[in-house]
C-alpha cells in the first residue's frame, strides 16, 4: 500500500515544480510513483466546467463557492477508483492540488477560517460521501503573496494560454487563501502537513527521504 502524498500551495508556489522533483528522489530511492494534478480540466467535464466559469463563461455560476466547490469535488471523486488503483501499485501517488485547496480557496471567499462550517462541510461531502482517499502527508508551499504572483505572471507571459484565472488575478482572495492553508496546516487537517519554504528552492532530496520513512 503506497503512500498518497499531495503538495499545496498559492498560484506560483511552485508545486509543479517540487512535484517533479520529488518525484525523481522517489524514484532514485526505488519508489514507483504515480502522479496526479487537479482539477482535471482536460479530463473531467465538472473541472472543464469549473474552468469556463473561472473564466467568466457560465454567467453568475462563479459567484457560487458552494457550486465551485461542488464540481472540483466530482472531479476528485471521478479520479478516486484510478487513485486507489494507483496507491495499491505505488509506493507513492504524487498530488499536484486535491481537496485542501477548495478548502482554503472557498474558505477564503466566504472570509471563513479553516475550523468554520464550509470546510467542515467540505470534509463531509469529499471524504465522508464521496470517499475519495485520505492523504497520508501533505506539504504546504509558503510563499510571500508578491513572489507568488510574479511567479504566476512570469508563467502568464511565457506559457500560451496560460492567461490568469478570476482566482488567480484576485490578489486579496490569494492573501486570504494563503491564511486558510497556514491554518489547516497547523491543525494537520485530514494529515500531517510539512510547511516548506517556497521562496527558495525546497530541499528535495530531504523531503522524500523524510516522507519514506
Amino acid at each position: 500500500m503506497g503512500r498518497l502524498v499531495v503538495i499545496e500551495g498559492l498560484d506560483g508556489a511552485g508545486k509543479r515544480t517540487l512535484s517533479d522533483a520529488l518525484s525523481g528522489e522517489f524514484a532514485e530511492r526505488g519508489a514507483r510513483v504515480a502522479r496526479f494534478a487537479f482539477p482535471r480540466y482536460d479530463a473531467d467535464v465538472h473541472a472543464e466546467l469549473a474552468r469556463e466559469a473561472l473564466y467568466g463563461h457560465l454567467g453568475d455560476l462563479v459567484d457560487s463557492v458552494y457550486g465551485m466547490a461542488a464540481l472540483f469535488a466530482l472531479d476528485r471523486r471521478a479520479a478516486a477508483p484510478q487513485m486507489r488503483a494507483a496507491i495499491n501499485e505505488h509506493e507513492v501517488v504524487l498530488v499536484d492540488r486535491y481537496v485542501a485547496s477548495s478548502a482554503a480557496y472557498c474558505a477564503a471567499r466566504l472570509r471563513q477560517d479553516a475550523d468554520g462550517p464550509f470546510v467542515e462541510w467540505l470534509e463531509a461531502l469529499e471524504l465522508a460521501r464521496f470517499g475519495v482517499p485520505v492523504p497520508d502527508h501533505q506539504i504546504l508551499l509558503a510563499v510571500p503573496r508578491d513572489v507568488a504572483a510574479e511567479r504566476a505572471a512570469r508563467r502568464e507571459r511565457t506559457e500560451p494560454g496560460r492567461g490568469r484565472d478570476l482566482y488567480e488575478s484576485d490578489d486579496g482572495l490569494q492573501r486570504r487563501t494563503g491564511e486558510i492553508y497556514s491554518q489547516l496546516a497547523s491543525r494537520s487537517w485530514l494529515s500531517p502537513w510539512a510547511v516548506v519554504d517556497g521562496a527558495a528552492e525546497p530541499d528535495a532530496a530531504a523531503l522524500a527521504k523524510r516522507l519514506l520513512g
